[in-house]
């Protein structure tokens, strides 16, 4: 497992660093610790910790890629995933359980989770952003232009929405982290 991790690790910091790559070197340290999370996630509720960390690695790959294709992201990186992990080797099987945890990892696009491990990237996605609070400060005052109170009320905001979108049971585990974070930001 550690190779494939590895090489997966390697592949999404090299894209990242391209120029084509339309949400900088950000987007590395937000998939980072989508992987981070779901690994989490995936001991705390008992899902395949192998699947979820490269659908964690994967999940983002049609948007870093070409942002033409960040619109179906979530489509596109299934896809994309299937030729990146046949490519490696990896076993055929398991295949589409990472496709479907890709397919089904946007909060914002609501589709029935059906498997602990579609669920778990589901929610590592939601609370990545808690993990990566100067990213979404840089995007508000420096990308957006936005003054003090207006930007801090955008970052609230936007957490508040990723809160919600995390499974009930994810909400319990991750609701003091939330709590910190929204002290500091008032």
């Amino acid at each position: 497992m550690r190779d494939i991790m590895e090489c997966l690790q390697k592949e999404i910091y090299e894209r990242c660093q391209k120029e084509t790559n339309k949400f900088g070197m950000g987007c590395y340290y937000h998939i980072a610790s989508v992987v981070k999370n779901a690994e989490i996630l995936a001991d705390k509720y008992g899902a395949d910790k192998e699947v979820v960390m490269i659908a964690g690695w994967l999940h983002d790959v049609a948007s870093i890629t070409d942002y033409r294709l960040y619109e179906l992201h979530h489509v596109h990186g299934a896809q994309m995933a299937y030729d990146i992990l046949k490519g490696y080797g990896y076993d055929a099987r398991k295949i589409p359980l990472v496709q479907e945890c890709i397919k089904k990892h946007r909060g914002s696009v609501n589709l029935e989770k059906n498997s602990l491990e579609e669920l778990c990237v589901a929610d590592a996605d939601a609370i990545s952003h808690f993990d990566s609070i100067p990213d979404l400060l840089y995007l508000a005052y420096v990308q957006k232009g936005m003054g003090i109170e207006e930007g801090k009320e955008f970052v609230k905001e936007k957490l508040k929405r990723s809160f919600q979108k995390l499974s009930p049971e994810s909400q319990k585990y991750y609701r003091s982290k939330f709590q910190k974070v929204m002290e500091v930001l008032n």
